[in-house]
């Protein structure tokens, strides 16, 4: 099975567990995380339907985006200040915002080039140490202070569920999607608040877990692009 044929198998598993969870699959964007593999892996995927691609590093980013500018770019990787213009050149959507120093860069970045910059939000709802992203706690007092920033948007919110029992992952999505809840109701008594729309959880490992608390990005790579997992 090629990455045209499992593209197509992961799309079709998507929209059934929507089905099973009562969610339209339109409501879902699959991002491909083509990360490991060139331009013609990303080229197959396009030709079997694939509109959206996840890249971790700009290099590559940058690289795959002028091959296939009609596609939509999406940077889940760590974020380099120095790397920021770069990224903010290739990328529709920024997941992996996790300092707040840098949304300040991303909207110079994004003002040198007319552009507002779509982002979310990385937060660290499991408190692992070993992952980074915001406290829970902090995200309400951020997206408020981003509100001076004309060329940034963000519009919602990024995690990542610890490799661990399905207990954990679990908690660490309901977390998300309730803190998501949390900060729209309070939002929605501000006048002229855009409501925060996206929720990016779930890879290939627990992405039908997060469809169930309301998932409206997966980011899928091994499932799409990797002969290894397909024979697991």
């Amino acid at each position: 099975m090629g990455v045209a044929e499992r593209y197509q198998r992961v799309r079709e598993e998507l929209a059934e567990q929507c089905r099973r969870v009562g969610r339209d699959p339109s409501e879902v964007t699959l991002v491909a995380v083509s990360k490991t593999v060139g331009p013609e892996e990303v080229g197959c995927a396009i030709a079997a339907g694939g509109c959206d691609f996840g890249e971790n590093r700009p290099d590559e980013l940058m690289r795959k985006a002028a091959v296939y500018p009609q596609a939509t770019w999406h940077f889940i990787g760590n974020i380099q200040s120095r790397r920021i213009p770069e990224i903010v050149s290739a990328a529709t959507l920024i997941h992996s915002v996790c300092k707040e120093a840098h949304l300040a860069k991303i909207d110079a970045a994004a003002a040198a080039i007319d552009k507002c910059q779509r982002v979310l939000l990385e937060v660290n709802v499991s408190g692992e140490e070993s992952k980074s992203g915001f406290e829970p706690s902090e995200v309400k007092g951020i997206i408020e202070r981003a509100r001076s920033l004309e060329h940034v948007k963000i519009e919602g919110l990024m995690s990542m569920a610890p490799r661990a029992e399905e207990e954990l992952i679990n908690a660490t999505f309901s977390g998300l999607a309730n803190l998501e809840s949390e900060l729209n109701d309070t939002f929605s008594q501000e006048e002229g608040t855009a409501r925060l729309s996206a929720l990016s959880m779930g890879m290939t490992e627990d992405w039908p877990v997060a469809l169930r608390y309301g998932s409206t990005i997966v980011r899928i790579g091994r499932a799409i692009f990797s002969d290894s997992f397909e024979n697991a």
